[in-house]
């Protein structure tokens, strides 16, 4: 869509099949409106394609990136209108076991916000509804630009689970020892496993405390948005459907083109690139 007046204004005439005189003469200014409003719904009806859990902050966020000159609240209005707004499905299954007898590391993150790549990772679990079965998403994401650095699908939720996704983030990001790697306080995590691998590492565990969820609120979110914007969306017939989509989620969406708010509106890769070219400097 381009944002120039002109260009929509011939967009606008060959839409209505009138001439330019027409198209200021009918109406004037309210019509002008009317016609942007037009234009603009079918731009949102265009986003909501590719993103369609998209709230209008992100909505208008996105509008503006390509260059539209607007404010949320016409983004809102236009979107209330239209019966475009995100309703998310709530859905809950229980993925952590934390009575266990095993040690639980104390919660390091109040100390310790992230303020550059790799230096907090933070980890999670959580269920995918299948016809016959459930399967188990674990993840791997970088605190700081909230980017997706590992994960693994599976029918279990045993130890291999999360072993299998925080060994694809150390493969992809070889952190300098000292990092810390926050999770739940899961059996999963806990277990000799998977701390071994980390202090193998030279990670840093913390662990959330008890009943607190949102000691681990990053990991949760992503897992909101997965649910809202991907998997509440579709009807997968099998894990192999169901991690092929996740993949197309996970790695072309969600790492590359979903704005993130917490990021300035744009997507995680394209934050961590604009690092990498701050720290080069001219």
């Amino acid at each position: 869509m381009t944002a120039h007046p002109e260009l929509a204004v011939e967009r606008c005439c060959w839409l209505l099949g009138v001439s330019r005189g027409s198209y200021y003469y009918q109406g004037g200014e309210l019509a002008g409106r009317e016609l942007g409003d037009s234009l603009l719904r079918e731009e949102i009806e265009r986003l909501l394609l590719d993103f369609p859990g998209y709230g209008y902050r992100r909505v208008t966020a996105q509008l503006r990136r390509q260059g539209w000159g607007i404010n949320h609240k016409r983004v809102q209005r236009i979107m209330r209108q239209s019966g475009l707004q995100c309703r998310p499905r709530r859905r809950w299954v229980r993925t952590t076991n934390s009575a266990h007898g095993l040690h639980v590391w104390p919660n390091l993150l109040p100390a310790n916000p992230p303020r550059a790549l790799n230096q907090v990772w933070v980890a999670d679990i959580t269920y995918i509804r299948l016809p016959r079965e459930f399967c188990y998403l674990a993840a791997v994401l970088d605190a700081y630009s909230r980017r997706v650095i590992g994960w693994e699908l599976s029918r279990n939720t045993d130890a291999r689970l999360p072993l299998a996704a925080l060994e694809r983030a150390l493969l992809a990001r070889r952190p300098a020892a000292g990092f810390i790697h926050h999770s739940d306080r899961g059996v999963q995590y806990a277990c000799g496993d998977y701390v071994e691998r980390l202090l193998a590492a030279g990670a840093q565990i913390s662990m959330s405390g008890k009943g607190r969820p949102r000691d681990n609120a990053r990991a949760e979110s992503f897992f909101r948005t997965l649910k809202v914007e991907e998997v509440y969306l579709q009807e997968y017939q099998d894990i192999d459907e169901a991690e092929a989509d996740l993949a197309r989620f996970i790695d072309d969406v969600y790492n590359q083109k979903r704005l993130h708010s917490s990021l300035g509106y744009v997507p995680p890769c394209e934050f961590e690139e604009a690092l990498a070219v701050r720290s080069v400097g001219p």
